[in-house]
């Protein structure tokens, strides 16, 4: 979560500092990701299960129950987990028509620690009083600010290639992401039903 923090405020130096550690995928996945992904749902799950969630319409509270939150916290960690690894693989995909090669873990510690202020300002949407529209937004917002230093110097790619590999990455992860978001909210308000 602190690293979160530092690509935030200290995007140049934190990154710098990530590809000089030249952690594994494994390490990425287990040592940063999965933390991140699950203190962030287990302070939504917390505030949902201790306030309730906001209505859209009436903006009253609406007590949810264990199994509800349960949903919706498989439905966030799974989602969560297929954001970066689809954008991962997009981001790959997307680098080898700027003519670049990078390989699967370069693309993966991008995206993960690129989304990981998404996750974090996640974690607000334990009060009911936020919309989980507005923490998608501020925290795709600094996702895309993040990305901005971090594909230089992550993929390394041609110079004249940068922008728009970084443009092409940011859309496509806002798309995904966006689409995580909705999944998970048509699943907290009951319109989504997983499978038991």
């Amino acid at each position: 979560m602190i690293k979160a923090l530092l690509l935030i405020f200290d995007p140049g130096a934190t990154w710098n500092r990530i590809v000089l550690a030249k952690k594994t995928f494994k390490t990425v996945l287990v040592l940063y990701l999965l933390p991140m992904v699950v203190l962030s749902i287990g302070a939504e799950l917390c505030g949902l299960l201790q306030w309730g969630r906001r209505q859209e319409i009436t903006h009253t509270l609406q007590p949810i129950t264990r199994h509800m939150a349960i949903n919706y916290g498989a439905a966030q960690f799974v989602l969560s987990l297929a954001l970066v690894f689809l954008g991962a693989m997009v981001i790959k995909a997307s680098g080898e028509t700027f003519h670049s090669r990078h390989n699967f873990s370069q693309c993966f510690t991008l995206v993960a620690y690129g989304v990981s202020p998404l996750f974090l300002v996640r974690m607000l949407d334990a009060f009911p009083v936020i919309s989980p529209w507005v923490t998608f937004g501020i925290g795709i917002t600094l996702s895309i600010g993040v990305l901005y230093s971090g594909i230089p110097r992550v993929m390394e790619p041609d110079p004249t290639h940068a922008f728009g590999l970084y443009l092409a990455s940011a859309m496509l992860l806002v798309i995904i992401a966006g689409l995580a978001r909705l999944l998970t909210w048509l699943v907290l308000e009951g319109r989504l039903h997983l499978p038991s």
